[in-house]
């Protein structure tokens, strides 16, 4: 057994040589992660070469198992550096909570492993230094397929590393949050190649460098177009934003419902005071099902409200719906009840002038948190996986609905998103091709207490803004609640953990961005080609093994 696990000796220039491969790795992981949130803005231009000194390392591995090991480490590193913050860690944090942060960490670099296979087998089809430019492609195709599947979790995006980076993300109207991945990976290769090449050919090294320099310069140049030739929306609504900064722990106990909604109506007023028409509260900003028929009460008092003082509710809200024919495949059945019901995190819009209750309920949901997966496939899973804080479980939304608020001159349509939706490049899109006119997203980041997971989400929301050309307008329970414009910049913003609220003019705009009309383009392409490049190994390998 010792024969079969012994390892040949490494001399000690092989020793130093690998320690110096993994402070590169390592190097990298740590510039990856120091261009996001909540690192300040010049931090930011380290994403533009991250990734060289791990292509310094992966460029001489030489077969699929030392490139996917030295990957690993730089993949692992980046995962660490930036979302740790998913297990909270704070003392009142759940257990499982916890469990789900550390396991995250480790599986992720492991789903990103199909970026670093993908580019090994694209050098059995080309020159291995050709090869190195269809890495963006590969890259991207991973993105992809982290926005798929049950265990999404596209927070690692390239792109939103640029979040802060006003004059570069303008051209995400055009190619999106992968798109801009996928610039900067080309600028990280043109640079690698100029360092690599330099002291052999200093002429050709500055050809690389300018190669770089002219990607960065010119798609700064769009950006400084762009925003100069937008015009400005004249067509607004008055919005009061409600910043309840409610312990997200504590209020799923029982009790203290009317101390919760006069929290919401004191703010509220406030809001409807300054010209505020439409209102919106956070998401499970109540933690009950208050539509469910036991609490007409509390329902009364809500309307009651709004026909006060004439105006209207959009508010995230657990949602519970009975299904007397025709369920969802996911619907639950109630024996006591003969019926079946699912349960949504949800965002409802309540009218004054109306008795109709517009509904949207939650598309993506947290893998781990909101929704068990592969518990359709695995239904043992779901008595295994549970929070300890009741929101668990939730089912699938149905449709991308579009909210239509009618105001006193004409009808205003929104797309509400629920928290980790608008972590998610292609899906706010389908509210806008819809016709929505702004975006909203309700939020409760307050799990996490200040680290840094909340700014993170909060500058993702950029994106999203200047990809569809949109103002979004963000409510978190406890921060940070703001107004971004259609050019990605925050124009007011809360303190994290303020009870508060904000009363904005949002803009309203109809026209429909290159990138709305078009999420898939960059993400679909490369991952046709990385399918090409795996289906040519495939035939490769029967060949040689079959002698076909």
């Amino acid at each position: 057994m010792k024969i079969l696990f012994k390892k040949e000796p490494l001399s000690t220039e092989e020793k130093k040589e690998r320690r110096t491969d993994r402070l590169l790795l390592i190097l990298s992981g740590i510039l990856f992660g120091a261009s996001f949130t909540p690192f300040p803005f010049p931090f930011t231009l380290f994403l533009f070469v991250a990734f060289v000194p791990y292509f310094f390392v992966v460029t001489k591995r030489q077969t699929l198992a030392s490139v996917n090991k030295s990957s690993y480490l730089t993949f692992f590193v980046m995962s660490l550096v930036t979302v740790y913050w998913v297990g909270s860690w704070q003392s009142t944090a759940d257990p499982f909570l916890m469990i789900s942060g550390v396991v995250l960490v480790f599986f992720l670099p492991c789903v990103m492993l199909i970026n670093s296979t993908l580019y090994y087998l694209s050098r059995k089809v080309f020159k291995k230094d050709f090869s190195l430019f269809f890495f963006p492609m590969f890259w991207v195709t991973g993105e992809y397929i982290l926005t798929l599947t049950d265990l999404k979790f596209p927070w690692l995006t390239i792109g939103h590393g640029l979040a802060e980076f006003t004059s570069f993300i303008q051209i995400a109207d055009i190619v999106g949050a992968f798109g801009l991945s996928f610039i900067v990976l080309w600028i990280n290769i043109f640079v690698y190649k100029g360092i690599k090449s330099f002291k052999e050919s200093p002429k050709y090294g500055l050809i690389q460098f300018s190669i770089a320099a002219s990607i960065f310069i010119l798609v700064i140049i769009y950006g400084f177009i762009k925003v100069s030739s937008l015009n400005v929306t004249e067509k607004k609504i008055k919005v009061g934003i409600i910043q309840p900064n409610i312990d997200p722990w504590n209020k799923w106990e029982l009790g203290g419902l009317d101390q919760i909604l006069n929290n919401y109506f004191e703010l509220s007023q406030k809001c409807v005071d300054e010209g505020a028409k439409l209102i919106v509260w956070p998401e499970t900003a109540l933690p009950v099902y208050l539509l469910s028929g036991t609490y007409t009460k509390e329902v009364d008092s809500v309307y009651s409200f709004l026909r006060k003082n004439n105006v209207a509710l959009l508010t995230g809200m657990p949602d519970f719906r009975i299904y007397d024919t025709n369920p969802p495949k996911t619907a639950k059945y109630s024996e006591a009840g003969n019926y079946y019901y699912a349960t949504y995190n949800s965002i409802l819009l309540l009218q004054s002038n109306s008795n109709e209750i517009q509904r949207y309920g939650k598309i993506h949901l947290v893998p781990l948190g909101e929704h068990t997966p592969f518990i359709d496939q695995l239904p043992f899973l779901g008595d295994l996986l549970k929070w300890g804080v009741g929101i668990s479980g939730w089912n699938v939304g149905q449709d991308t609905t579009v909210f239509k608020f009618v105001g006193e001159k004409d009808t205003i349509k929104i797309g509400g998103l629920v928290c980790y939706e608008s972590v998610f490049p292609t899906f706010p899109n389908y509210f806008v091709e819809r016709g929505a006119e702004f975006l909203t997203v309700v939020t409760n980041d307050s799990w996490y207490g200040k680290l840094s997971g909340p700014y993170q989400h909060k500058e993702f929301a950029n994106l999203r803004a200047v990809e569809n050309r949109r103002a979004v307008i963000r409510c978190a329970n406890g921060g940070v609640s703001c107004l971004i414009n259609k050019f990605g910049v925050t124009e007011v913003e809360t303190e994290m953990f303020t009870r508060t609220y904000l009363v904005v003019d949002v803009p309203l705009n109809n026209e429909k961005t290159f990138y709305t009309q078009n999420p898939l383009i960059i993400p679909v392409l490369s991952s046709a080609f990385g399918l090409w490049i795996f289906g040519i190994n495939v035939l490769m390998w029967m060949k040689k093994k079959f002698k076909l």
